[in-house]
């Protein structure tokens, strides 16, 4: 089993995120996400993940599909679960941190639309 030592930081066009744990089993990162950007409206075909304010306030957009989707506004301590097949999207309100703890599954997005080119890929 490998073991990591060290935090690794992937750039996004919306900021970037820490990943500090990466396991068979779980990853645990910190996301930071600018005022004003947002993530893919996306959805994990097999990811399942949990999300907790650290800092800021943030738009989250979520539902089933695309002709339900919902709006909350998240701020500190929020915590949020994202089943597979849930679409979402997350809009900072102001600059913000998240705890995100998932499966393993990095490479499972389906990106819907996104406002940086991305769409359809899973790519950072």
């Amino acid at each position: 089993m490998k073991i990591h030592l060290q935090a690794r930081v992937v750039d996004k066009p919306w900021g970037h995120e820490e990943i500090f744990a990466e396991t068979p089993s779980y990853v645990g990162k910190i996301l930071f996400i600018r005022r004003g950007e947002a993530l893919s409206l996306q959805y994990h075909e097999i990811k399942e993940e949990t999300l907790r304010v650290l800092d800021g306030e943030l738009e989250l957009v979520f539902g089933p599909d695309a002709d339900n989707l919902e709006t909350r506004l998240l701020e500190r301590g929020a915590v949020f679960h994202v089943p597979p097949g849930t679409l979402h999207r997350m809009i900072a309100v102001s600059d913000c941190s998240l705890l995100e703890v998932s499966t393993n599954h990095l490479d499972d997005v389906v990106r819907l639309e996104d406002r940086y080119g991305r769409r359809g890929t899973s790519a950072p």
